[in-house]
């Protein structure tokens, strides 16, 4: 990131890799916001994983620390095989116990930023279908759903402009 952005108590950062549990955690409980039925099975460690993303050299993992706790975090890199000039925010989790707070937006906007500052045009993202909350979010930042495909995710992207 390029450098860490203080809101009032909060610290938008990148990610330290002994922080991963926490974030893990925090993507399960914002996970299970959006599976009325339970957060099906999928056999991924969701521990590794995020562990993996963070020492990434490629990619970018954003969270906000309020009060020493992780409240959101953010993950995006350039999709494999895509454009340099694409970015792919891959995971977007703020606790839900925070939502309607900033939170959100305060760290989209952080994202933004960076994706400026690595001179990336477009963003693109994929949404739960059944995740109607995150999709009127993306919308109010600015993101545009693209044609569905049937699937259970909705694509949507990004113009990333000049400030």
């Amino acid at each position: 990131m390029k450098s860490d952005r203080v809101i009032g108590t909060r610290v938008i950062r990148t990610a330290l890799p002994a922080e991963a549990e926490s974030i893990a955690a925090l993507h399960a409980r914002a996970r299970a916001t959006y599976y009325p039925e339970g957060v099906p099975e999928d056999g991924r460690d969701w521990l590794a994983a995020w562990q993996g993303v963070i020492a990434r050299p490629d990619a970018h993992v954003l969270c906000v620390v309020e009060n020493g706790r992780i409240n959101a975090v953010a993950s995006f890199r350039t999709p494999e095989g895509g454009p340099a000039e694409t970015v792919k925010l891959f995971q977007f989790h703020v606790n839900p116990d925070q939502w309607r707070s900033g939170l959100g937006t305060a760290l989209h906007t952080a994202c933004v930023e960076q994706w400026r500052a690595d001179a990336r045009r477009t963003a693109v993202l994929d949404v739960h279908v059944d995740n109607e909350r995150a999709q009127a979010f993306y919308v109010r930042q600015g993101w545009v759903a693209d044609p569905s495909d049937g699937s259970h995710h909705l694509g949507m992207r990004f113009a990333v402009t000049g400030e």
